[in-house]
């Protein structure tokens, strides 16, 4: 009987491609002033190329940018430190996330998060989403000293849901980091599919939308 569920954070319940994009055009438009000699189309899809969907993290694309667009009058750092504190105001959530996210708490499951990047930013942008108070458990990679798919990170969350790995299921965008790491450690693994990556043929279900999951879960 599954007893918990367990959630990857950006390409899972946070649309980040689409906050990507929210984020840089206004980013674009709030420094327009130091920004207006680059096109704004050319400063938004570079931005968005050179983050490789967040793997690269920003001192570096902001360097890049600086460099390649020869932005005189502000640093990396300022940009930077704008991300940092702005991103949290671009936050989109993938369709259905309450609504699957209640109808899990109403079936007494209990909610876990894991996911890898900086404390404080990652927990800025699950306050964004305003469903903090779901989940009994939140695994920043940072605070933990733990990053997917290193087991022990799965550990730790099932550890402190006091539930055991077979009744639990981890939904993640990532087949390896997500799907396979948590099935290394006994989990169910649930891909939510993303047309960037390749089938995650290991993974115990598949879903397009949250709101497959309370029946994908009903068929586990």
């Amino acid at each position: 009987m599954i007893k918990a569920a367990l959630f990857d954070l950006d390409g899972t319940l946070l649309n980040r491609d689409a906050s990507v994009q929210v984020f840089i055009t206004h980013q674009y438009e709030r420094l327009y002033y130091w920004l207006r000699h680059i096109p704004k189309d050319s400063y938004t899809s570079r931005f968005i190329e050179l983050d490789q969907r967040g793997y690269v993290w920003k001192d570096r694309v902001y360097k890049q940018l600086i460099e390649e667009f020869s932005i005189q009058e502000l640093t990396w750092e300022e940009l930077l430190d704008d991300y940092i504190s702005q991103f949290k105001h671009s936050c989109v959530p993938f369709p259905h996330l309450i609504n699957m996210l209640d109808e899990l708490q109403a079936c007494g499951i209990q909610l876990g998060m894991i996911t890898n990047g900086f404390g404080r930013f990652q927990m800025d942008n699950i306050l964004a989403l305003e469903i903090e108070p779901y989940f009994q458990e939140i695994l920043i990679s940072e605070w933990e000293g733990l990053r997917k798919p290193d087991p022990e990170i799965f550990k730790k969350a099932i550890k402190r849901l006091h539930v055991k790995p077979e009744e639990c299921i981890f939904v993640g965008d990532h087949p390896e980091y997500d799907v396979y790491g948590a099935q290394k450690v006994g989990m169910k693994g649930i891909w939510k599919r993303d047309p960037h990556r390749t089938d995650a043929k290991h993974a115990d279900a598949v879903i397009d939308d949250l709101s497959d999951l309370p029946r994908c879960l009903r068929s586990l």
